[in-house]
């Protein structure tokens, strides 16, 4: 097709042609709104997610009009600035011929321990209570607020123990924006010596030696996938330049609260950390990828890293700090790196391995938020912090998200051989009327364990024999009252939902480990043969984990299937 510049229109070839090419068409309105909202800040295609982001908070949705403006904007095919619209859940993409969403949304979480808590009824009631025409009510996966189950987003405000009283009340006050809690500030910090180890690192420091440092504590990494810390520094330290630091924030395992926990009291316990790894790495950037989920966080950061730069502790833009959109399969190191790059999330084919092929094709060290707050610790208190703590066998200590059927749902730090019944112990024993029945160690992803099983020690490698695994440390506690098999189902449900959809037995299968898991009697054999397929063939830990429930339910719980 090609202009026809006497007649001013386009021309196919055929009849009378067309005054613009095919396509949705540039609005001049829409377009000014987007180069309004983008500023003066530059148009890089990594920076997708961010200036969606931005539409979305000014407008509640991303109309097709808009969308079409910032793929102009940003030289964009159209095609490109849909598909990563389109992959998170906390974009709203609505077409010409679509009815934008109400201006208020809740969110109802659904996962576990919500659900334990009553989220179910708590969702119907907002419907029946709500004008849909206003409010808008829809489920959604875990937000890292276990401990104050059910919970809720309304808008960017969190409400804990949400009741219906609470959210009108919220409503009515136009109470939607995120609470900061307190907690220790740049000041407060520095003055009781904070980043004194960042800086003795910095002026003549061997990195070589505070990697031994961190060897010599045993710190693992503690994500869930275990790698042992200080040997993720010389892997990367070897690659020639320039180099990259990317902080896994996206903790989304249902159950897993921890990172939020310190991060909204201790900041800069992670921020040195943070620092000093990037330092060990000499890395040019760092990139903390932050979950929506956590607004207080997000702002509580980006107001830290400001108070480092005014105070010469880093250079404005070392720090790079990106906000998540809602997917828990960016909480997968590979699939992280490409939502920083602006990307869908979708896990990427290894090898090569991120440390080599990470950020933009540099080499990257990935770490997670509790990982470097103990490399903190461990420089300024020395490795024995850890090394020196000893149960059942195991070495150093560990941060419980603890949730469920508990007398007090919290973090508690622990030694790292502790069993179920230590942790329970901690959070004040059972809750009133209730007896153990059952547990989750490490998130949906580490299944369902039976009660009998309390004198195994959580941690790395000691959970593998029985089918399971720590992973996050996401402990969520049943009791004599729930249904096993209504866990696993809860837990099916989640993965069905956040599958990133790249790879067939991932996607179909959890869809239809779901289907087979509503029936009235599991199909033990048919539901077997698809966990070995979905083992065997799924690209990341998403599809080879999901069907850790469902095995360990038939095993443990076979009067309930």
């Amino acid at each position: 097709m090609a202009l026809d510049h006497d007649k001013g229109v386009w021309k196919s070839g055929k009849g009378k042609g067309r005054k613009t090419p095919k396509g949705r068409q540039l609005d001049d309105q829409a377009w000014d709104d987007v180069r309004a909202l983008l500023g003066d800040r530059p148009r890089r295609a990594d920076l997708l997610i961010e200036y969606l982001h931005l539409i979305q908070d000014a407008h509640g949705h991303l109309s097709a009009a808009h969308l079409r403006a910032l793929a102009e904007e940003m030289r964009l095919s159209q095609t490109e600035v849909y598909e990563v619209a389109t992959f998170y859940a906390h974009f709203d993409v609505v077409k010409e011929d679509e009815t934008p969403p109400p201006a208020l949304t809740i969110r109802i979480c659904e996962s576990l321990s919500c659900e334990l808590a009553g989220a179910q009824a708590l969702k119907q009631a907002l419907l029946d209570d709500l004008p849909a025409d206003q409010v808008r009510v829809v489920r959604a996966p875990c937000m890292g607020r276990c401990d104050t189950a059910p919970a809720l987003h309304l808008g960017h405000h969190s409400i804990d123990h949400a009741t219906v009283d609470k959210v009108r009340s919220a409503i009515a006050a136009g109470h939607t924006h995120a609470d900061i809690p307190d907690y220790e500030t740049f000041d407060a910090y520095r003055a009781q010596g904070g980043y004194d180890a960042l800086l003795g690192c910095r002026d003549g420091g061997d990195w070589e030696a505070v990697q031994a440092q961190v060897a010599a504590s045993g710190l693992r990494g503690l994500g869930g996938a275990g790698f042992p810390s200080g040997k993720k520094w010389g892997f990367v330290r070897a690659e020639a330049g320039p180099r990259y630091l990317a902080v896994n924030g996206d903790e989304g395992e249902p159950g897993t609260f921890k990172d939020r926990w310190y991060l909204e009291r201790t900041p800069h316990l992670f921020l040195e950390g943070m620092l000093i790894a990037a330092w060990a790495v000499a890395a040019d950037r760092v990139f903390i990828y932050m979950r929506d989920e956590y607004p207080a966080v997000i702002r509580i950061l980006r107001d830290e890293i400001a108070r480092l730069v005014d105070a010469g502790i880093v250079a404005d833009g070392f720090i790079d700090l990106r906000r998540g959109a809602g997917a828990y399969i960016c909480g997968e190191e590979s699939a992280m790196i490409e939502s920083i790059e602006g990307k869908r999330g979708i896990p990427r084919h290894r090898p090569p391995y991120v440390a080599q092929v990470g950020v933009f094709g540099r080499p990257t060290l990935v770490h997670n938020v509790e990982t470097l707050i103990w490399v903190t610790r461990v420089l300024r208190e020395g490795p024995e912090i850890l090394s020196s703590v000893e149960r059942n066998g195991r070495q150093g200590l560990r941060n419980y998200s603890v949730s469920g059927r508990v007398a007090r749902l919290g973090v508690y730090l622990l030694p790292a051989g502790s069993t179920i019944r230590d942790v329970i112990a901690a959070a004040g024993g059972m809750a009133d009327g209730h007896v153990f029945k059952a547990y989750q160690p490490g998130g949906p992803s580490s299944g369902l364990l039976p009660a009998s099983l309390d004198d195994v020690p959580l941690d790395f490698d000691t959970l593998q024999p029985h089918g399971s695994f720590i992973g996050s440390a996401a402990v969520v506690v049943l009791s004599d009252r729930d249904s096993a098999r209504a866990a696993a189902l809860n837990m099916l449900e989640f993965f069905a939902d956040e599958s990133c959809g790249q790879c067939t037995p991932c996607r179909v299968g959890c869809e239809k480990a779901v289907k087979l898991m509503q029936a009235d009697h599991w199909d033990r054999d048919l539901l077997e043969d698809l966990s070995q397929v979905m083992v065997d063939a799924s690209i990341c830990g998403l599809g080879q984990a999901a069907p850790n429930p469902i095995r360990l339910t038939i095993k443990h719980f076979p009067d309930e299937v």
